[in-house]
């Protein structure tokens, strides 16, 4: 294997988990700073406030973007396989 295929192959698993962490991680940073400023209005600091709205909203994530993330998943795992033996010679 040369240096440069393993550096894509690299290149590509770090863009595919980019892309299939990025709506959890968008939508739970949203939701948390959605919380913090009610929690700063309103002056309500209860702990558990900031938690089960992120919960609830990471749950949301993943079934509205599951079918798209093991998508993006499957589409990088049949590259590995399909391009395997360009990869051994």
């Amino acid at each position: 294997m040369d240096q440069a295929i393993i550096s894509n192959i690299a290149q590509q698993a770090l863009l595919t988990v980019l892309y299939i962490s990025a709506p959890i991680l968008g939508l739970s940073l949203l939701v948390g700073l959605a919380v913090s400023i009610f929690q700063a209005t309103t002056q309500i600091q209860e702990q558990t406030l900031s938690f089960v709205p992120k919960i609830i909203a990471v749950a949301a994530a993943i079934i509205i973007f599951g079918p798209w993330m093991l998508n993006k998943l499957m589409e990088f795992t049949r590259g590995i396989y399909l391009n395997m033996n360009a990869y051994i010679k």
